[in-house]
């Protein structure tokens, strides 16, 4: 081969090479490439973790690459945030953050270790919990009404349980409070699981809890619904009101469960990833699931979430500040 046939020969070579390397290139880097670590700031069997279980599995089939779910549980799911903020900002790292997380933490704290807006982006708003208001077996309170009645006839005389102070369970009973001019003593525990015991046992006479770590109890009849913290009636719960049915439209809570990544993610791959965990949470037998577990599914976009967090936060904040109260 001649000097000019073999330099034609080398150009075509690069023309070539111009053409397939690009798309060999972006098929390499295509999102997701490798497996996904999802942190839980929970315990495993948790609402949290289950709902990430839940969806996470979807999400490794239809990615086709697995999703590993990693219980970071502890200071008041600041543990797992931490470790979500400092990891690369590629979309490999995930967080289960609900509105403890990133709405009363921000107010609950004043020496947070981490910076709920500087530090994450929004990815999707998992799903919602709602709230019921609870009353053991015990109670001879049959209604809502009745029990606002006899709360509001004996000031101070009435306690009610919480998964903990400032969790969501104590702040939507606050709300409560408020709303309807109440005036309740707040007995907070280490988790909604024992403080829902001690409802039923009749320790305590009332909490409000999500549905989602209640739904058990109020089945085995050990708890009873009296009316749901949610613009509509739950499907769950089809015979027990809202709040706005009974005058209080203001007493709507919920526990929001979201996704987030680290702050810098890539615009393309927080799309990617909001697209393929929406599609696992709309699959039917996901639905379905969530639904069983009293869990609204979502999936909305990030502006969306966003969005949320910020009515949310300017909703609760002025509430935590009213209470004083403070963990730090």
């Amino acid at each position: 081969m001649t000097r000019r046939p073999l330099l034609l020969h080398l150009l075509a070579l690069a023309a070539l090479a111009a053409t397939v390397l690009p798309r060999a290139v972006k098929s390499q880097g295509a999102y997701p490439a490798k497996p996904i670590r999802w942190i839980v700031p929970y315990p495993a069997g948790a609402g949290a973790d289950i709902v990430a279980r839940t969806i996470g599995t979807q999400l490794a089939i239809d990615a086709g690459q697995q999703v590993i779910i990693e219980n970071r549980a502890g200071g008041n799911t600041a543990i797992g945030a931490i470790e979500v903020a400092r990891a690369p900002a590629d979309g490999y790292t995930l967080l289960s953050a609900d509105n403890g997380t990133l709405v009363f933490n921000p107010a609950l704290y004043r020496n947070l270790s981490y910076n709920p807006s500087r530090d994450f982006a929004p990815v999707t708003l998992l799903g919602r919990l709602p709230m019921v208001l609870l009353v053991g077996p015990s109670s001879g309170v049959k209604d809502a009404r009745a029990f606002i009645e006899d709360a509001r006839a004996f000031p101070g005389k009435v306690s009610f349980a919480s998964a903990g102070t400032g969790s969501p369970q104590h702040l939507a009973m606050e709300l409560l409070e408020r709303q309807a001019r109440l005036e309740m003593v707040h007995v907070p525990y280490r988790g909604a699981a024992p403080a829902l015991a001690d409802v039923a046992g009749g320790q305590l006479p009332v909490m409000m809890c999500d549905l989602a770590a209640a739904r058990r109890f109020i089945q085995s009849g050990k708890l009873r619904a009296l009316a749901v913290a949610h613009p509509a009636r739950l499907a769950q719960l089809p015979g027990v009101p809202t709040f706005a049915e009974l005058g209080m439209p203001q007493v709507e809570a919920a526990a929001l469960m979201g996704l987030v990544v680290p702050a810098g993610t890539p615009p393309e791959v927080v799309a990617q990833l909001q697209e393929s965990v929406a599609s696992a949470i709309h699959n039917p037998v996901v639905r379905r699931k969530l639904a069983e577990f009293g869990v609204e599914p979502v999936g909305d976009a990030p502006a969306q979430f966003a969005a949320l967090l910020e009515g949310e936060s300017a909703r609760w904040h002025p509430l935590i500040r009213e209470l004083n109260l403070s963990l730090d």
